[in-house]
């Protein structure tokens, strides 16, 4: 159990975990390094099973001679469109073993977004989780002439199917296991053969203005980029870690996948998103990394719990808290933090800090680790002072993931750290934004020149459209996105990320998108937390009859002007929000307004709800 004041069991490490300089040689020696090992486990049906490296290897090694079987040849490109499953990472290794090149797809696209991703990547084989996911890809089959087969994980309610382009898993492993029998080691030829240089990934990236562009990564800047993770926060096969976010994001792609491939840290799979707080609690993970949206739940959960709890441990909870936030402030400080606080925080352990840390089911974490979106630095502060390091790290698809970190050894809140060691990261003195340089950036946008050029200079300098600043120790802080930083009429400059991640703070909020430029005031449009704005309106008998009655009530609208209100005081006069509206719709992951890590797209929000934001004018 970490002990907040002592951070020494959070180090980098520098030397190399596994060797290996593609990404299927490092699968493949590790294999041999740690065989019988657990590597994966998933919870299907009410039962964790789990997956040695050697049973990965059996799997990986039958769908990649299922594909060779099927005439996929080095270079071409597989397509795989599911959530987050085991199915997902076997695929993915057999492609690249196979000397192919692999691309996700989020399982949350129309069929539309399915025919333009395949037929940008020249897409061949096509792996699908299931019957829904199989029905899109059908429905856009016959625009895709280079299509030539369909692979289903899991065919249920699809026994009956009969349709020379489809083919289940389990019948590609069968082909698979013919193959190897009559081809040997064309397997173990194929992934000597792949070169650091190859194509190994595409990453696209979210079209909200224009059709998505697919990022190229390279074998090499895969492996370095992993090798250097290690150099930020190690981690080892003694850790346990969840794999939850899409596969075809960069994030849990290179951090959770191949980084654990690389470490040798066992991953767990959730059953499906909606079960993530209570999977995280059976798992317990000794390393969480989550998008700040995971984080701000957990918080609100805690907050609401915190309401129905008795006054005697509503009181336990505060004083507990008050002692934690001392230790976190010293800590923050630099301070050493001495006997007596020290015993103090021992026993708010004891009283209710502990049983939070169980509520969220953070008990054994070592560290957690948060980016992919802003984040509240008072949400930091807070999970430090539950005697948890929070850990933000920030980068982008282009990166490989993330380009700083915050070091465990000097954590500031609101800040993304300092330059990883192996990037380099620097201001433009002209706009403000914030450019990357390094083995780790990226290749190119797919078919898209101009883009590429646009996007990285010809000194290799990456733009990222980020604004921020760096402070005295190097740390960086972001303050915008270039395309989002707000000029009001009066012609004050404001950053709408700061009052977001405030409003955000609120267990009752769950996104917000400050909206002003080039208008005389600020308004924000709001979408609540609908559990527990429900559990509010239940306590205080509020009627509603569903999602949208619940926003139009007056006491809700009321509470949610009490948190604009609560936010205006932190700003000066000109940078507060006059009006609010809150969306009437539940968002989920298949709404084009959320991005895969759930979060709302300004641009696509400010031009659907244009009737609403200019009645927040009149």
């Amino acid at each position: 159990m970490s002990n907040l004041w002592d951070l020494s069991h959070i180090q980098p490490a520098t030397q190399v975990a596994m060797e290996g300089d593609t990404i299927p040689a490092m699968f493949w020696n590790a294999v041999e390094k740690r065989g019988p090992q657990v590597w994966m486990r998933q919870k299907k049906l009410g039962i964790w099973r789990s997956w040695t490296w050697q049973q990965t290897a059996e799997a990986v090694r039958e769908i990649a001679g299922g594909l060779m079987s099927l005439g996929f040849a080095p270079g071409e490109c597989a397509s795989i469109l599911s959530n987050t499953v085991i199915e997902w990472v076997l695929a993915d290794l057999a492609v690249l073993s196979a000397g192919g090149v692999a691309n996700g797809i989020y399982p949350t696209d129309a069929a539309s977004q399915v025919h333009y991703l395949c037929e940008d990547s020249r897409t061949t084989v096509l792996f699908v989780e299931d019957d829904e996911q199989l029905d899109k890809a059908l429905e856009v089959r016959a625009q895709l002439p280079g299509l030539r087969k369909i692979v289903v994980f899991d065919m249920d309610g699809l026994r009956e199917l009969s349709d020379p382009g489809v083919i289940s898993l389990a019948a590609l492993r069968e082909l698979g296991r013919d193959y190897n029998v009559r081809q040997g080691d064309d397997l173990m030829r194929r992934v000597r053969a792949c070169k650091p240089g190859d194509l190994a990934i595409l990453v696209y990236t979210s079209g909200t203005t224009g059709k998505p562009k697919g990022a190229m990564h390279s074998h090499a800047g895969l492996v370095y980029t992993v090798r250097g993770y290690n150099t930020l926060v190690a981690q080892d096969d003694t850790d346990e870690r969840m794999c939850f976010l899409p596969l075809c994001h960069i994030a849990e792609r290179l951090g959770g996948e191949y980084f654990a491939m690389y470490t040798g840290s066992i991953l767990n799979f959730v059953e499906n998103p909606e079960t993530v707080p209570e999977n995280v609690r059976e798992i317990a993970p000794t390393v969480f990394t989550a998008v700040p949206r995971v984080w701000e739940k957990f918080y609100s959960g805690v907050m609401i719990a915190l309401k129905e709890a008795s006054p005697l441990q509503q009181a336990a909870y505060a004083w507990s808290i008050g002692v934690g936030t001392q230790i976190a402030d010293r800590v923050l400080a630099g301070q050493p933090v001495d006997g007596l606080l020290r015993f103090k925080f021992t026993l708010a352990r004891w009283l209710t800090l502990n049983n939070v840390r169980k509520l969220i089911g953070i008990h054994r974490a070592r560290f957690c680790v948060t980016g992919a979106a802003p984040i509240s630095p008072e949400l930091v502060k807070w999970y430090l002072a539950l005697g948890v390091p929070m850990l933000e790290v920030w980068g982008m698809t282009e990166t490989c993931g993330a380009s700083t970190g915050i070091p465990a050894s000097r954590i500031k809140p609101g800040s993304i750290g300092p330059a990883a060691d192996y990037n380099e990261v620097r201001i433009d003195p002209d706009t403000g934004e914030i450019r990357v340089r390094g083995p780790n950036v990226f290749m190119g946008y797919l078919n898209q020149p101009e883009k590429t050029a646009e996007t990285i200079d010809a000194d290799g300098w990456l733009h990222t459209g980020d604004v921020g600043v760096m402070d005295e120790d190097g740390y960086f802080r972001i303050t915008d996105r270039m395309k989002d930083i707000i000029i009001t009429a009066g012609g004050k400059n404001i950053t709408p990320s700061e009052l977001e991640n405030e409003l955000k703070f609120s267990p009752y909020i769950t996104d917000a998108v400050v909206i002003g430029d080039k208008l005389p005031y600020l308004t924000v449009i709001i979408m609540i937390d609908q559990e527990n704005v429900e559990k509010f309106a239940q306590d205080h008998d509020v009627p509603f009859s569903n999602y949208a009655s619940l926003t139009r009530a007056a006491p809700v609208q009321e509470l949610i002007q009490g948190e604009i209100d609560r936010v205006n005081k932190k700003f000066a006069r000109v940078e507060q929000i006059k009006k609010f509206f809150l969306l009437e719709t539940q968002l989920t992951a298949e709404d084009e307004e959320l991005t895969p890590t759930m979060k709302l797209k300004r641009k696509l929000v400010q031009q659907k709800y244009a009737p609403q934001i200019e009645a927040m004018y009149r």
